[in-house]
């Protein structure tokens, strides 16, 4: 399993408590949606660039 993969799995465990909390304090759906729909750009944005292997240098000087 890739370290994104991981990542990934542990960002949406904790993005769906989150929302659960959301539900049981009485926010709105709509802004549960658009906070979720935020909050899930950015865990993709981060895993990629945690885990995103860096370019090798082919220049030899």
């Amino acid at each position: 399993m890739s370290t994104f993969v991981i990542y990934a799995i542990g960002y949406l465990i904790l993005l769906a408590g989150l929302i659960y909390g959301a539900v049981l304090l009485g926010i709105a759906t709509q802004w549960i949606i658009v906070g979720g729909l935020v909050m899930l750009g950015l865990g993709i944005a981060m895993g990629v660039g945690k885990t995103r292997t860096k370019d090798v240098s082919t220049d030899q000087h």
